[in-house]
């Protein structure tokens, strides 16, 4: 009696095997006949950085090359769309697939900016948060650190932080000062000379940092924390025009 029943248990499961893999099986085929009827664009905008909206993504896609509406989606080459959406440097990840009602959905992540690169000879650029120069944008202006000087022409050259050991050493600092609530609202501005020194332009306070290269991140902020903190409540605000921190151990007022 006990083997009967385990057979027959063993026949109702590969029943329903057989039964999901047709449903699957023919799930595919009838959505590979749809025929495409309209293209629904998701923005997947975390940060709520406005740089491109979904009639932008529609542009891009519709501008690729390929008949879209009214083709068969199992005919559109998706992959080939996600590329070239891809190029565009606003946006970090692109998704595409079809649905049942016959619409083709693109799925957008955009980019987050972390700062923004302000040049007076040439147009503005931002960083974002995985280190990729990326171009400005006439819909949004997103409020980051200002980064300026001379030295700004080397990180648009490298189009990328990550190419260069001074792009990336410049990337962790930028990420230690957003990832810190006082630094964030008090850093305005990194202006950085050709040989990468940094001078911090501060929002409160009226003193220069001269921060040097941005090597010892952590000790040098600790030690501007120091001086924010023990010497100007004692000597005052506007007693001092810079501060540097470049030498080890040391602050150095003026």
């Amino acid at each position: 009696m006990k083997w009967k029943l385990n057979i027959r248990r063993e026949i109702k499961v590969i029943v329903a095997l057989v039964g999901i893999t047709f449903l699957i099986a023919f799930s595919e085929k009838k959505q590979g006949g749809i025929i495409c009827k309209n293209v629904v664009v998701e923005i997947d905008n975390l940060y709520e950085n406005h740089f491109m909206d979904e009639v932008d993504v529609l542009k891009l896609v519709e501008g690729s090359g390929q008949s879209i509406k009214g083709v068969s989606i199992d005919r559109i080459n998706l992959r080939d769309i996600e590329s070239k959406l891809k190029n565009d440097k606003h946006i970090l990840r692109a998704d595409l697939y079809g649905d049942l009602k016959g619409n083709l959905v693109v799925e957008v992540k955009l980019r987050r900016p972390i700062a923004r690169i302000v040049q007076s000879d040439a147009p503005d650029a931002y960083i974002s948060e995985e280190g990729l120069i990326m171009p400005v944008s006439e819909k949004f202006t997103s409020r980051v650190a200002l980064i300026s000087g001379a030295f700004t022409k080397k990180l648009l050259e490298s189009e990328d932080l990550n190419n260069t050991e001074e792009g990336t050493q410049l990337l962790e600092m930028i990420e230690f000062i957003n990832e810190d609530k006082f630094w964030k609202a008090q850093v305005a501005q990194l202006d950085i000379n050709s040989a990468g020194k940094i001078f911090i332009y501060p929002q409160i306070t009226g003193q220069r940092v001269e921060f040097g290269t941005p090597e010892n991140i952590d000790e040098k902020f600790r030690k501007l924390m120091i001086f924010y903190k023990e010497i100007l409540p004692q000597r005052g605000w506007t007693k001092y025009e810079r501060v540097n921190l470049e030498y080890e151990g040391q602050v150095i007022a003026e």
